[in-house]
This record gives structure tokens, C-alpha cells and sequence, in this order.
């Protein structure tokens, strides 16, 4: 109830979490329109009840004022959700990704200074030339492999698992547990068979920190074993599971958010003469109006609180709706292009310590797919597009396009003809290991809507012009 105001009525006040109905954040309602749910949350102010599975009830923090409020707060807000842990079951769809683990995200005070510093001194040392190389070899794998079909669908065909070949190199990961991890990690996001994904990535990155602690390597996890503040084994497992979350799961969905994005709205087709945003700015419009962890950077009173007018029990989730917050009313919403003080990366001391890395792997990703099939499309409608259920993350099921049926010639992709081309016509593109055909190019053809500056760049290149 109220802080000021006495339990005398007969209904308690709407703003009052204990009493209030709660607001699913799971199942495909919310999934569909969550714009819309927030809208209605705020109608109970800048807190609100809700559900974030069945029976496990939260407060939802929808305003980009109180989001500061309590993320620059760790003394009244700590992270440790042990307290709650205790008052869920054991097969709580939520609880592997909100259970405690002896990693910096859980942690407050020294023990948290001391975990962020391995991670992010560990961080520090990645080269982000080498990461760009990276993912630029991985994009051009992942399209070869579908661009001479004229259709893909980007978001298991690329978003899926660019970010993974991406991660896999920075962890000195071997690929059989990279995608035992990309499984778990999907399982525990989607509250699908949690407990069972959970064991997946448990056992996947134990496996890897033993293999590093034999062959440490240039590589994070080498870095982390490496440190001064010595972390044990158990540590640099949750250390690293807090990094992959991080990085796999939610920048699958900025990638794929910042395509269906650039596919969709006006703003982003033409030619750069006529004012286009960019790539980078296109990336700033999806972390304000839809972060790829919506709402997350959970918190836990330390003890009963009143904040915002609301009585917060002790223990109990505090949820930072990041997508209610960044496009919160009371903010001026023009000229987001650029603006990068949206809440995305959460704020405060459990800022996001990858948010360079996984921006770069998103950015890179974005440019290279645009740049080898310039006159790509959606294949349906933007809004028949699905979301995946969830209460945490905005993730799309799929993002099926079309576009001309190419081959790539380092990383720039050439028109095919529709007949078989010739024998003397084949070749292999050296180190992708994916067979390509250099056959005459296609007479010029009418463009259709999207990208006019990578589509002329790439005719240029190629004298069509």
C-alpha cells in the first residue's frame, strides 16, 4: 500500500503491489504487444504488479526516473536474490536465471568489486580489431551458406549463431560446447525445460574452464584463470555464464531487431543523400525502443522500503522494465539517433561490462548481411512477425526474408544467373570451406525498396553502374 496513506479502505489503493492484480509478463499476449502493456502499468504509476511466471509475482519499474532510482542504489537495492530464492520451489520456470551464483552480477559490496574487476580487466585485453575480424569471417560463412538461395531466415540462419562463432573465438570456446551453451542459454530465457538448460550450460562451462586451467590460451577465459583476485573454479564458471548470457542471447535479438528495423521503416530505405540514418544509429533506435532484455537488472530490497509512493517488501523482485523506461513519457522521444542515455546496458556500479564487444558484434553483424545482399526484404509484413513468449527478453522467432540469389567473392556478393553455370565457372572462396560460382552478371534490373548506399556501393564495385 501507500507509504502516507492508511489501510482504512475497503479496496487497497491500485498502487499498492501486495494487493494489486498482477500484469502476466509471460505468455504470447504480452509477447505481442508489450507497448501496450506498459502502457496499462502506468497507469498504477511508476511501479507496477506483475507476474513473471504463474505464482511468481515482482514489481515492475516502468519509469526512466525511478529506474535510476533504484539501479544507482545498491544499498537499499542489493542483487543477492537469495532471500526470494528460498520462498520459490525448486521447478520455478524463472529460477535458473534469477537463482543465485557467486558472479558479479549477483554480488554486492567488496565481493562484487572484486569479481567485476577480474571480468572487466579480463575484457580490457580483447582486441576489438581481431573481435571485428571475427565476426566478419563468421558472416561470411553464415551467408555463403544461404545467399544462392534467395530466402534465409536471419534470425536462425544468422542472428542465432553469428554471435556464438563470435564468443566462441573471445572464450577459446571448442564448438561442441559452444553449442551446448547457445542451447542452454535459449532454454533458460524462453523458462522452457529451465532447470534442465541450466545443467547444459553448468556442465558445458566447467568443461571449458578445466580445459583452460590445462592450455590456458589468448582468450578471456584464460585471462579470468589468470587474474590476481585468483578465482576459483565455481567462480570463473559463473564469471563466464554471466559473459555468454550477456552476449549470445541478447545480441542475437539486437541483431535481429536492428535488421527487422532496417527492413521495415522508411526512415532507414533510399539513399543516404536523402538523410538515412545509419547503422549505428538504427542500433541506438532498437536499445531505446526495444533492448533486447526488456525488462531484467533485477534488485531485492534489503529490507521493507517505500519508494515511489509504494510500500516494497523485503526480498521480494524488483524489475527494471528497461523498455517501459528508455520510452517512458516523460522523456523527450525525438532525436534518439546518437542518444546513447537509454538503459539498455542497465546503470549504475552493474552496468553492463561487454556492452563495447557486444555492440561491435551486432554493428558488424548488421553491415556485413546489408552489404552482401543489398537488396534484401522482409518476406512477410513487419507486423506478422512473432515475438518468442518471455517475460525478460524481446526476441523474434524469425526473420524470414528474400532477396536475389548471389554467391560471395570475399564477402561481396555477386548475382548468379538462374541457369546452371558452366563447370569452368566454379571455385572455392579460400578459407570459408563453402564452394562458390563467379558466373556473368545479371543485366540490370529495377531496385526494390531498402538499402540504396550498400546496393550502389556493391555496384560500383562491380562496373554496374
Amino acid at each position: 500500500m501507500t507509504a502516507d496513506q492508511p489501510d482504512t479502505t475497503l479496496e487497497p489503493p491500485a498502487a499498492c503491489p501486495a494487493h494489486a492484480k498482477r500484469f502476466p509478463l509471460h505468455g504470447p499476449e504480452f509477447a505481442a504487444d508489450p507497448a501496450g502493456a506498459y502502457a496499462k502499468l502506468r497507469e498504477h504509476g511508476p511501479l507496477a504488479p506483475v507476474e513473471l511466471s504463474p505464482g511468481v509475482p515482482a514489481t515492475l519499474v516502468t519509469s526512466y526516473e525511478a529506474a535510476l532510482g533504484v539501479l544507482r542504489d545498491p544499498t537499499r537495492f542489493r542483487k543477492d536474490p537469495r532471500g526470494w530464492q528460498a520462498t520459490v520451489p525448486a521447478d520455478c520456470p524463472v529460477l535458473p536465471l534469477m537463482m543465485y551464483r557467486p558472479n558479479c552480477r549477483h554480488a554486492d559490496g567488496t565481493a562484487h568489486s572484486r569479481l567485476r574487476l577480474a571480468v572487466t580487466d579480463s575484457l580490457a585485453q580483447v582486441d576489438l580489431y581481431a573481435l571485428r575480424g571475427y565476426v566478419q569471417r563468421g558472416a561470411d560463412t553464415l551467408i555463403g551458406r544461404f545467399a544462392g538461395r534467395g530466402a534465409a531466415d536471419l534470425v536462425a540462419d544468422y542472428a542465432r549463431v553469428l554471435p556464438l562463432l563470435a564468443f566462441n573465438e573471445l572464450f577459446g570456446c571448442p564448438p561442441d560446447v559452444g553449442d551446448r551453451l547457445v542451447l542452454g542459454m535459449s532454454g533458460i530465457f524462453d523458462t522452457v525445460n529451465a532447470k534442465q538448460s541450466n545443467e547444459i550450460m553448468r556442465e558445458a562451462v566447467l568443461e571449458l574452464v578445466h580445459l583452460k586451467r590445462r592450455e590456458p590460451g589468448h582468450d578471456v577465459t584464460s585471462w579470468l584463470a589468470a587474474h590476481p583476485v585468483k578465482l576459483t573454479d565455481e567462480e570463473m564458471m559463473h564469471q563466464i555464464l554471466t559473459l555468454l548470457g550477456a552476449g549470445t542471447e541478447p545480441t542475437q535479438n539486437l541483431i535481429a531487431n536492428g535488421l527487422r528495423l532496417l527492413l521495415s521503416d522508411e526512415r532507414f530505405a533510399g539513399d543516404l543523400s536523402g538523410g538515412n540514418l545509419q547503422v549505428e544509429d538504427a542500433i541506438d533506435e532498437v536499445l531505446w525502443t526495444e533492448p533486447p532484455l526488456a525488462n531484467f537488472a533485477v534488485t531485492y530490497p534489503a529490507q521493507d522500503v517505500d519508494f515511489a509512493g509504494v510500500r516494497l517488501p523485503k526480498d521480494q523482485p524488483v524489475v527494471i522494465s528497461l523498455a517501459a523506461a528508455n520510452t517512458d513519457p516523460a522523456l523527450a522521444n525525438e532525436h534518439r539517433e546518437g542518444n546513447r542515455a537509454h538503459l539498455a546496458w542497465s546503470a549504475g556500479p552493474h552496468t553492463c561490462p561487454a556492452q563495447g564487444q557486444a555492440r561491435l558484434i551486432a554493428s558488424t553483424a548488421i553491415e556485413k548481411v546489408l552489404d552482401a545482399l543489398p537488396e534484401m526484404e522482409l518476406a512477410i509484413p513487419a507486423g506478422m512477425l512473432k515475438w518468442r513468449p518471455g517475460p525478460f527478453h524481446r526476441a523474434l522467432t524469425a526473420l524470414p526474408v528474400n532477396f536475389p540469389p548471389a554467391t560471395l567473392v570475399g564477402g561481396i556478393s555477386v548475382a548468379t544467373w538462374r541457369h546452371k553455370p558452366s563447370p569452368s565457372a566454379a571455385d572455392t572462396i579460400p578459407g570459408f570451406g563453402l564452394a562458390a560460382v563467379l558466373s556473368a552478371r545479371q543485366p540490370e534490373r529495377e531496385p526494390r525498396t531498402g538499402f540504396g548506399r550498400w546496393r550502389d556501393a556493391v555496384r560500383r564495385w562491380f562496373g554496374r553502374l
